[in-house]
């Protein structure tokens, strides 16, 4: 039996599905740009609950969406959509910066070993379903011309806030003094713009040549590949204010009816205890924390270990420490593999049966890794544990099956030897083959040996 707190009820609750199928959303990236951690802990956690309804005998109908048109620099419907402005900046088209970009996120994905969503659907293959959409809301008198587009009035919602619980009073109350006067609220929100021809992205609709605003493909979406039922929705906390509470207005003026039934959001990632930014400077990507020596699993063991409704803090330090434990368990599922001990059957699966209740209650994987590593700190090496922990790898998604390639032994290397395998790992960045072969031949003449993976590499002491 599975909790989770619903966002939109304030409370944690018995999930149950409509039937045996889980249909579930997740808000994808806007593709604009390099994912960085922050962004990768959403999917990290949309992963664990994925795994989580799959552990309990539920199939999934799941969708997440790729923002590839809409999203302007203010999500208030102001200023450039985020992928001209990636255009410029990089010479290329939206369509080009799309492309690089959704593959690069999808490879991170990868990488992570994610269980992704059935359906990957980028905003601009549903330009029809969502001038479909907006026409409905239009027809049925929820959404109003501009000379600007059509805009959701979100008076004529009169649920419109209960999500976030701020009413439409402190909405406009808080409204910034240059507001569209064209608008009838604040806090009406675009659902089509209407594009100057200078425009890149545009399409035809009743309304001339245009492009969605960010809120809507998420609607038409869900529609066509889930239905008018969802049973879980998901994404960051900073979506509840603004894009959920549209969408959820969206959908249920829609149809007459709530759509969804359970919204879970995921509190932030800090770094050194503040934001994140790009400013500050330490907007990290997978890439940074490879060039440091990290692999992708122990960005996503750390960030199991901690709750996602808490902030969490990231640090070097933190993420050393997780990779160290993560490293620990690999060995000792090699301890077991070759085992010659019997386990009672009971035993395996009373630490099957708490691990299922961990992550029951609320996703809660901290305490399920727990359980994990007391039970491979068994004194008795049994290829009844190695079994039952490569089979819960369904639930942990850690590759624990080949855990020999994860193995490195760095914990003795003495400084001077991992600043020359830092110089030799730049060197090979920098394609200067000559510096990296003369780096790597002066590591083994001291005794060292590097073993070069995608993203990082090894210091493996030679015996």
């Amino acid at each position: 039996m599975i909790k989770l707190y619903n966002t939109l009820t304030r409370k944690k609750e018995t999930f149950k599905p409509e039937g045996d199928v889980v249909k579930m959303y997740t808000c994808g990236p806007t593709v604009y740009s390099f994912a960085h951690i922050g962004n990768l802990r959403a999917y990290i956690f949309m992963d664990m609950l994925r795994r989580t309804i799959k552990a309990n005998g539920y199939k999934i109908e799941g969708v997440i969406n790729l923002t590839d048109v809409g999203h302007l620099t203010s999500d208030e419907d102001e200023g450039e959509d985020k992928l001209i402005v990636a255009g410029k900046r990089e010479n290329k088209s939206p369509w080009e910066i799309s492309e690089f970009y959704s593959k690069y996120f999808l490879e991170k994905a990868q990488d992570l070993h994610l269980d992704m969503p059935e359906h990957i659907v980028k905003a601009t293959s549903v330009i029809d379903q969502i001038i479909s959409f907006v026409q409905v809301l239009v027809e049925k008198g929820f959404a109003y011309e501009t000379e600007k587009g059509i805009y959701f009035s979100v008076q004529k919602f009169k649920e419109y806030g209960q999500l976030s619980g701020i009413t439409l009073e402190q909405r406009k109350a808080g409204a910034r003094i240059e507001v569209d006067e064209s608008k009838q609220h604040p806090a009406d929100f675009a659902l089509w713009i209407k594009a100057p021809k200078e425009h890149i992205m545009q399409w035809n609709s009743p309304w001339g040549m245009g492009y969605p605003g960010w809120h809507i493909e998420c609607s038409a979406i869900g529609q066509k590949y889930l239905g008018d039922k969802i049973d879980i929705h998901t994404g960051g906390i900073d979506h509840i204010t603004v894009h959920h509470e549209n969408e959820i207005a969206q959908n249920n003026c829609y149809y007459g009816r709530p759509v969804v039934k359970f919204w879970v959001h995921l509190e932030f990632l800090q770094v050194d205890g503040g934001k994140m930014g790009k400013s500050l400077g330490n907007m990290y990507t997978m890439e940074d924390l490879a060039q440091r020596g990290f692999r992708p699993l122990d960005y996503k063991f750390f960030v199991m270990g901690a709750h996602y409704s808490k902030a969490q803090n990231f640090t070097f330090e933190a993420l050393k420490a997780s990779q160290t434990t993560l490293n620990k368990i690999y060995q000792n599922i090699l301890k077991h593999k070759s085992g010659e001990n019997v386990v009672d059957i009971q035993k395996l699966e009373d630490y099957h049966k708490r691990i299922m209740t961990a992550i029951n209650d609320n996703i809660n994987y901290t305490n399920a890794i727990t359980v994990l590593i007391e039970m491979l700190k068994d004194n008795l090496p049994s290829k009844d544990i190695y079994k039952k922990v490569i089979e819960l790898d369904q639930i942990f998604g850690l590759d624990l099956e080949t855990a020999e390639k994860y193995l490195f032994v760095d914990n003795e290397i003495p400084a001077d030897i991992k600043e020359l395998a830092e110089e030799r790992w730049q060197a090979k960045l920098q394609r200067d083959w000559a510096k990296a072969d003369e780096m790597r031949h002066k590591l083994t003449t001291l005794g060292y040996e590097i073993k070069d993976s995608k993203d990082s590499y090894d210091i493996i002491k030679i015996n």
